[in-house]
């Protein structure tokens, strides 16, 4: 008779307990299984230039961010400033996808808040973006000079993200080549 009334006690607290460990838990750490992995290769338009595509092996040899981004997203807006910073100082490449975004629509965007990219590639229908496996924007990759992701940032950069985490990534990726 007892165990009939222990069972629910025991389901209660075993959901208790993984609600109370998954509320500790960063959304933004959410890991990923490409992290060590080559980068998915792509070959899209530019968003400035249509008529040029730009792949992601145009990138080999040299360690850079891909930073996945949209005009419609909030979240977007956040780390922009930063991102125009870390463009106009060249500490490293940044790589804009435009995800799933009218091409009209990024350029104003551009106009209205500076284009902090060396090149920006155009994922319309979010295929680029599926492949590295994107649920939202902002997304930003680090990818090394082999062309493997060394580390995915999900949400809008921070300054002491960026100082803490990404650059001294960066230094040492720049150094092992």
């Amino acid at each position: 008779m007892k165990a009939k009334f222990l069972v629910p006690l025991v389901i209660f607290l075993a959901l208790a307990g993984f609600l109370a460990y998954g509320l500790k838990l960063n959304p933004r750490e959410v890991p990923s299984p490409l992290v060590g992995k080559p980068a998915p290769a792509f070959s899209v338009a530019q968003l400035q230039a249509p008529e040029a595509s730009f792949s992601s092996a145009d990138m080999r040899g040299q360690v850079w961010l891909l930073n996945v981004w949209a005009s419609w997203c909030v979240s977007c807006r956040q780390e922009h400033p930063l991102l125009v910073e870390l463009g106009r100082r060249g500490v490293v490449p940044v790589v804009g996808l435009n995800y799933k975004d009218g091409r009209a629509d990024a350029l104003d965007y551009l106009v209205r808040h500076g284009n902090p990219y060396t090149t920006i590639a155009v994922d319309p229908e979010g295929k680029v973006g599926f492949d590295y496996g994107v649920y939202g924007t902002p997304e930003t990759f680090l990818i090394d000079r082999e062309g493997v992701i060394r580390y995915k940032h999900i949400g809008p950069l921070t300054r002491e993200h960026f100082e803490r985490v990404l650059m001294p990534m960066i230094t040492e990726l720049s150094r092992a080549g």
